[in-house]
């Protein structure tokens, strides 16, 4: 998450919920960035202030007028200091109560003054009973806040402590945190749709058996994770993996190679860029058995028939486009001799950009949370050092903007 030096103001109001407050201050500090805590009463009720300022290393801001002496000394922070100190204000959880107080304006606490007195973005986590989401004055509150420009992330769904079952869940402390990031992150992509494919594919041998590759989905979910922070309507693509689909991404699952091809070219003339990270199998078996091979029958050798698989990026590097054509970028897992197979293989998708790496070398393989990558584009071949894949796709996002604002500049 793009969150390094930046200071967030969080509020946490009286809800059950609020036990997840302290995993989210724990992420905002893990990324880098300033995060100082207000409560409201209720909320510390069902949280201590002391867990929070171990967090967030900061004292934890609780009352209006009677900051303790400890707070004074240490912060010299002020309803007003706090409201100018903040690039976002987060508030998570966001109950009914405070959802309706910060609609109508009112400032009768610490936390609602700071939100009034502040000029930051206002990010808010609902998290109530199902009932209390869905009565119309919750909603008209909630509509109330997205015309001043609040953003909402959540609620999810599920079993509610309250024991009813429905809509009204804070949204997990990772989502939260994303959120915040995309409310924080350029937005150079904003209004563009993305395409964004990831994970294996799966071929058929038989009702139980496939063939499939080892890839884990990692780097082409990071892909469609940074793109959405950046403001992109993304639409990833992906094959079977056991990976969340990233906050404010459509995803659509596939299997195979063909269904992946069907699920790509339907999609494709509506997109500002398609990014093919999806690692898609060459090769499918010529037949699918409609029953489980026994072993007894297939014997001690038994040999498989196959037959190439459509190359979806080279389908659409070659594709006669009615409008402006996407830009094109796609990935390569090699073994050996990286650098050239890249340089070859981007001339042959017809892409703009050719992402490669060597799946050999430690921290760059499959299911890892590293790659090492190097670009090959028109200018030229560009090494990255060792990297997070999160920081690779950030990277990789900043080459796509130039390639479309390139694209834009020529046209």
């Amino acid at each position: 998450m793009e969150l390094a030096g930046r200071r967030i103001v969080l509020g946490i109001s009286g809800g059950i919920a609020a036990y997840k407050a302290a995993e989210l201050v724990r992420l905002f500090v893990k990324a880098g960035a300033e995060v100082r805590v207000i409560m409201t009463r209720a909320a510390q009720k069902f949280i201590t202030p002391l867990t929070l300022q171990a967090l967030s290393q900061h004292p934890v801001a609780t009352d209006l007028f009677e900051l303790t002496e400890e707070a004074s000394h240490e912060s010299k922070i002020g309803h007003i200091e706090l409201a100018d100190l903040a690039e976002l204000l987060v508030i998570a959880p966001a109950s009914a109560d405070l959802i309706a107080k910060l609609a109508l304006g009112l400032a009768d606490d610490l936390l609602t003054t700071v939100a009034l007195a502040s000029k930051a973005p206002l990010l808010i986590a609902p998290a109530m009973n199902v009932n209390m989401w869905n009565h119309p004055a919750t909603r008209a509150n909630v509509a109330t806040l997205a015309s001043r420009g609040a953003l909402t992330v959540g609620p999810g769904a599920g079993e509610l402590a309250c024991g009813w079952v429905g809509s009204g869940r804070m949204a997990e402390p990772v989502e939260v945190a994303e959120a915040c990031a995309r409310a924080l992150g350029p937005r150079d992509f904003g209004g563009l749709k993305m395409l964004v494919t990831a994970g294996p594919t799966y071929e058929p041998i038989d009702p139980v058996r496939f063939i499939g590759n080892r890839s884990s989905g990692k780097m082409g979910f990071a892909v469609a994770r940074a793109a959405a922070r950046r403001g992109a309507e993304v639409t990833l693509v992906a094959g079977p993996t056991a990976l969340a689909t990233p906050p404010g991404v459509t995803r659509v699952d596939v299997e195979s190679a063909r269904q992946m091809r069907e699920a790509v070219l339907a999609r494709a003339e509506a997109q500002a860029a398609i990014v093919m990270v999806a690692a898609v199998g060459d090769y499918r078996p010529r037949e699918v058995a409609s029953e489980k091979g026994k072993k007894e029958t297939l014997g001690e050798s038994p040999s498989l028939a196959l037959i190439a698989n459509p190359d979806i990026l080279a389908e659409l590097g070659a594709r006669a486009w009615p409008g402006r054509r996407p830009i094109l970028i796609g990935f390569a897992a090699e073994t050996e001799d990286v650098e050239r197979r890249a340089v070859e293989k981007r001339k042959k998708k017809g892409c703009d950009l050719l992402c490669a790496n060597d799946v050999s070398e430690p921290g760059s393989g499959f299911g890892t949370d590293t790659n090492r990558v190097l670009f090959v584009g028109e200018g030229g071949v560009e090494r990255l050092p060792l990297l997070g894949k999160d920081e690779v796709a950030e990277r990789l996002l900043d080459r796509a903007a130039a390639l479309m604002t390139g694209k834009k500049a020529r046209g």
